[in-house]
């Protein structure tokens, strides 16, 4: 019997992960759908009475097209329309987080979706973007993943490089490179050596440090290894992870920094539209934490 009630146990575990990420996958979808088909209705119906009382719009229709695809000043003034946008709606919200993470459950990794989703948390404002798959994929192809930021912040920004800088960081021990991004944000490409991997290093060094008689036995405590790790690391905790895939586990991201972390899990970074961040967003927004209480 005990056997069977802890069998019922586990699928009952299994039932509850699936209703809540498919509550949340819903509640992005739906807030999505709803702005799109609001915005495609209200087109629908004011676009035929513009052209209807302006016979000429159709030739400005074609000589704007026509100067979208030079560069210009309309070009440009697209360009900071969207950035104000942007960064207007982390404005909006009650919080944004400091520290996003980006957990990447899913086995064929996209470079450009990924770079999409870095470009969009640093023109919301927020300041730290930690990229991290359970395979170290993106760790052995962080040079390929950096390209693809700065292509992206480029094509969805256009932005003058000069004006701007990014630490970006593979891991804790890794000299910081320079490149062009925006609001001088720091991006962190994460792997399981820096979860578990970590936390024996640092056990390591403190016991290292006792058998040389650097410091005693009785000195050890959870907050001596909370600063090694933490300097380590040397970004704060990530008050927010957003998960795609249909894995339900944190993959080993990070354990000793997520304590306090809200977890949203999206079905797929594949084609992730901005829309679907920002409503994550909105989400960890609105969500209450107590904080152990």
């Amino acid at each position: 019997m005990a056997l069977l009630y802890g069998l019922l146990w586990r699928v009952l575990l299994v039932l509850v992960h699936l209703h809540r990420a498919l509550v949340s996958w819903l509640r992005v979808r739906l807030r999505s759908w709803r702005g799109r088909l609001w915005e495609q209705a209200v087109a629908a119906l004011l676009l035929p009475v513009a052209l209807a009382g302006f016979p000429d719009q159709h030739k400005k229709l074609n000589h704007n097209h026509d100067a979208d695809l030079d560069p210009s000043p309309v070009t440009g003034n697209r360009f900071a329309s969207r950035r104000s946008r942007w960064l207007s709606d982390g404005q909006n919200l009650d919080k944004l987080p400091v520290h996003i993470g980006l957990l990447v459950a899913e086995e064929e990794p996209s470079y450009t979706d990924i770079a999409n989703l870095v470009v969009w948390c640093m023109a919301v404002g927020i300041s730290y973007v930690s990229v991290y798959d359970n395979h170290g994929v993106f760790r052995k192809n962080n040079s390929r993943l950096l390209e693809e930021i700065v292509r992206q912040q480029q094509d969805l920004l256009d932005l003058e490089g000069s004006k701007y800088n990014v630490e970006f960081l593979s891991n804790g021990n890794d000299k910081q490179q320079q490149h062009v991004l925006s609001c001088r944000p720091v991006v962190k490409v994460l792997s399981p050596e820096d979860g578990k991997q970590s936390i024996v290093h640092a056990a390591q060094q403190l016991c290292r440090s006792v058998e040389n008689k650097e410091r005693s036995f009785k000195d050890i405590n959870v907050s001596m290894l909370d600063t090694l790790l933490r300097e380590s690391k040397n970004i704060p905790d990530p008050e927010l992870v957003v998960k795609f895939g249909p894995i339900n586990s944190t993959l080993g991201f990070l354990p000793w920094h997520i304590r306090l972390t809200e977890f949203i899990s999206l079905p797929s970074h594949i084609n992730v539209s901005y829309e679907d961040l920002l409503g994550a967003l909105q989400q960890y927004a609105t969500c209450e934490q107590r904080l152990g209480k």
